[in-house]
């Protein structure tokens, strides 16, 4: 019995390793072609996955179908469903280029800033900040285009279950900089960033289960964490919402401020967190609108609905 368990544990290691060193001769291969292979090679991968991907290309449907109703054809919805995939893929070649191609002194090349001169500001006065977007445009640029400007995030991402790759991509994001956290069992260092007033970066799009806080996304109640409204008011930290989004077929984006969420200390009303969680939603809800094909409606936002409260019969 023991044994057989020491070889499927053995065996696991291994195919752990085999993937990271596949995962690593793709990386070297790609970051050998320039940017417009790359996008090349990004799309003809992403016209296969569609194709193979029918668990996905299903969620992504009927998300939109959620989302805006009769306001797309069915044709338009799987229109837009395409170009996810190809907007996901070349994001994943962009990372593998950012590296070389997104410093200090090039950044202007690809990047437009738009309403992000307070934030910066604030960031040279310092204190906590709690900076926001979704798995919307490429969202792994803001944090390293912050730690290139010299404000490192720390970013709060899951850990992959493959520790190798996990290492591996933890020392792209880490490149410039920013600092990651776990998202499972990160409570206390994200704590610490914001009491010592640091910059937490944070995704704040995923579903929090059946019981988080159902706020409206797209008209229907999507469930969210009520952690990020909780830190910025423990910590007075604004919420600053924004996103890096690809204008073009090139290697160009605007990062956009979307809104900046103040907390006023003196509000100690209980509706406080419902409305932060309320207004950050909308304002992701607002960039998602500009470009939908760059929004990853691959993964369930509505996995979990509200359920109806039990009401208690007296007896008669």
């Amino acid at each position: 019995m023991f044994p057989k368990r020491s070889r499927a544990r053995r065996r696991n290691q291994v195919v752990d390793y085999a993937a990271y060193l596949g995962v690593r001769l793709i990386v070297f291969l790609a970051q050998r072609l320039t940017i417009r292979q790359s996008y090349a090679l990004a799309d003809a991968i992403a016209a296969l996955v569609y194709k193979i991907d029918k668990r996905h290309r299903a969620v992504a449907m009927e998300n939109l179908r959620l989302a805006y109703g009769e306001e797309y054809t069915e044709e338009q919805r799987d229109e837009i469903v395409r170009g996810v995939y190809r907007h996901f893929l070349r994001m994943v070649m962009e990372m593998l280029h950012i590296p070389r191609m997104l410093r200090l002194t090039t950044w202007r090349k690809f990047i437009t800033l738009k309403g992000t001169e307070d934030v910066l500001e604030r960031l040279l006065k310092g204190g906590p900040m709690i900076m926001l977007t979704g798995h919307y445009g490429n969202w792994e640029m803001a944090g390293y285009m912050f730690g290139a400007f010299g404000f490192p995030p720390h970013s709060v991402a899951r850990t992959l279950d493959n520790p190798h790759l996990d290492r591996f991509i933890r020392s792209f994001r880490e490149e410039t900089g920013q600092k990651m956290i776990a998202k499972k069992g990160g409570s206390e260092a994200m704590i610490d960033v914001l009491a010592s007033g640091g910059l937490l970066s944070m995704l704040a799009d995923q579903d929090a289960g059946p019981k988080g806080l159902f706020v409206p996304f797209f008209g229907r109640p999507a469930s969210t964490f009520k952690a990020i409204a909780l830190l910025a008011i423990e910590y007075n930290a604004p919420i600053v919402v924004g996103g890096a989004r690809r204008i073009g077929d090139d290697f160009r984006y605007v990062v956009e401020l979307e809104e900046v969420i103040e907390i006023d200390p003196e509000d100690a009303s209980p509706d406080l967190i419902p409305e932060l969680t309320r207004r950050y939603t909308a304002a992701l809800e607002r960039m998602v609108r500009r470009d939908p094909t760059q929004y990853l409606w691959l993964h369930r936002r509505w996995k979990h609905q509200p359920q109806p409260k039990r009401t208690k019969h007296r007896a008669a």
